[in-house]
């Protein structure tokens, strides 16, 4: 085929500011497109009021202030001519998933569904010109030495696009872009930095990912029964959502850990997080600190709650044991809570000071039921106390020595709510159940219990 007959689809090179990087609360302040179409040049710019504030370093990075945009219209004012203008076009930009999120999110706000085909040139540059260790664009404008006429405004930087899919298609021709155009618009969703080809390669298997951002750092770890699916659930999800266009474009790698089943992959998970503490997850806490209620009669036969610390603690052996806490703070916290919800006496209960014959201050505000001052008696509140503390109290290892559950296959071996590890044959079965005692982990002991209250209740075998 004659190279000068090929030609493209109609292309727009797209470019927005706006007042911030978050799709629900900032707006767009303006929109810039060069359309390239039958090797005519169309330019569509509109400054758009965004109803919000503009924040100062906005200001000073764009040059946009709240007085450029205050008699300008508002996107839903231009709505419908923007639609008109990118119709039937590949949609291209810089990082497209932030500016494509922005402008589907502003259309979706009035009930206008924008689903253009996206092509972004971060992905381009890396395919091109693999050897340049960066693609963004100040990068790119160095690399290509384009011209720039007014950088951070909407037109200028999508005239720089321009420029640069025009020095792509001097040095590569027309066919090969052609050829990327529908290679990029066929994967969409996935981030600039991440090819198929990985993403191709990570199994629909139970099992735990790691996202990777520069240098290796570990940026999130998650889990999933289908890690292809969770994965790619991700990238779609950063089109609509902060946290996850925020993950997306940090993305350098990712790895996977397969398990059997799902049970394993939620322990793996928990203790990914501890180990590698990555920057997005919520930050898992170790059990070093870790403490509970016990209840405790004293000579008068009241009800006294004790707090058993670290060095005393035997959760999975101890049969009055409440709530496990990964700080004294904590525990006070909770028992406080306790007292107010179900108006028990804060002196009687050790939190507050009190002399005999006086009430304490709960009862003078209407918080306590009158314990400390012989309007309830004490047997009523003690049961009332050992009600409330039944709600979260620790369940005593519910069999003789070691388990294993059955995950898909794999041997989970746990003891006493702890985690020994998991086996794939008989020998290890056996070695796992004799290893002895394991460190106690709060957040494994709520995935095991769960577990054993549902469907994996029926996969446990006695060791």
């Amino acid at each position: 085929m004659d190279i000068q007959q090929v030609s493209y689809p109609d292309l727009a090179f797209v470019d927005i500011e706006t007042t911030g990087s978050h799709f629900d609360r900032d707006r767009i302040t303006e929109i810039g497109i060069k359309t390239l179409a039958s090797n005519q040049i169309q330019v569509w710019e509109q400054l758009i009021n965004p109803q919000t504030f503009i924040p100062q370093n906005i200001q000073r990075l764009t040059g946009i202030s709240p007085r450029m945009v205050e008699d300008k219209p508002s996107f839903e004012e231009v709505a419908k001519e923007l639609k008109q203008e990118l119709e039937g076009k590949i949609f291209i930009a810089h990082n497209a998933r932030f500016d494509y999120g922005f402008i589907k999110a502003s259309f979706k706000r009035i009930g206008i569904d924008f689903k253009p085909k996206v092509l972004c040139t971060v992905k381009l540059s890396r395919l091109l010109f693999p050897e340049q260790s960066r693609h963004n664009l100040d990068t790119i404008i160095n690399a290509h030495h384009l011209k720039v006429s007014a950088r951070h405004r909407a037109l200028g930087d999508a005239d720089l696009l321009l420029q640069f899919w025009q020095i792509c298609e001097a040095k590569f021709g027309k066919e090969k872009l052609n050829e990327l155009i529908n290679q990029l618009v066929g994967n969409p969703s996935l981030p600039p930095n991440i090819d198929k080809d990985l993403i191709d390669s990570i199994p629909d298997a139970p099992g735990c990912y790691i996202f990777y951002g520069e240098n290796k750092v570990p940026l999130y770890i998650g889990k999933s029964i289908s890690l292809r699916s969770r994965v790619m659930g991700h990238f779609q999800g950063a089109l609509t959502q902060r946290k996850e266009m925020k993950l997306s474009l940090q993305i350098r790698d990712i790895d996977w850990i397969e398990t059997s089943g799902e049970l394993g992959a939620l322990i793996l998970e928990s203790k990914l997080i501890k180990e590698r503490m990555p920057s997005m997850n919520i930050k898992l806490r170790r059990s070093k600190d870790l403490c509970a209620w016990s209840l405790e009669i004293d000579s008068a036969g009241k009800l006294k709650p004790v707090l058993v610390s670290q060095k005393d603690l035997l959760p999975g052996l101890q049969d009055n044991l409440y709530g496990l806490f990964y700080s004294k703070r904590e525990a006070h916290s909770y028992l406080k809570a306790v007292a107010k919800k179900y108006r028990l006496c804060e002196v009687l209960l050790g939190i507050e000071k009190g002399e005999d014959g006086k009430s304490c201050f709960g009862y003078q505000v209407k918080q306590c039921g009158g314990a400390c001052i012989g309007i309830m008696s004490a047997e009523m509140h003690n049961l009332q106390l050992k009600t409330a503390m039944n709600l979260y109290k620790v369940q005593v290892w519910p069999y003789v020595g070691p388990i294993a559950i059955n995950d898909g296959g794999e041997m989970i071996v746990l003891d006493k709510w702890c985690y020994l590890g998991t086996a794939i044959n008989q020998d290890e079965l056996c070695e796992l159940a004799e290893s002895g005692e394991a460190e106690f982990d709060l957040d494994i002991y709520k995935i095991v219990k769960k577990a054993l209250a549902g469907h994996y209740k029926n996969q446990v075998i006695q060791l």
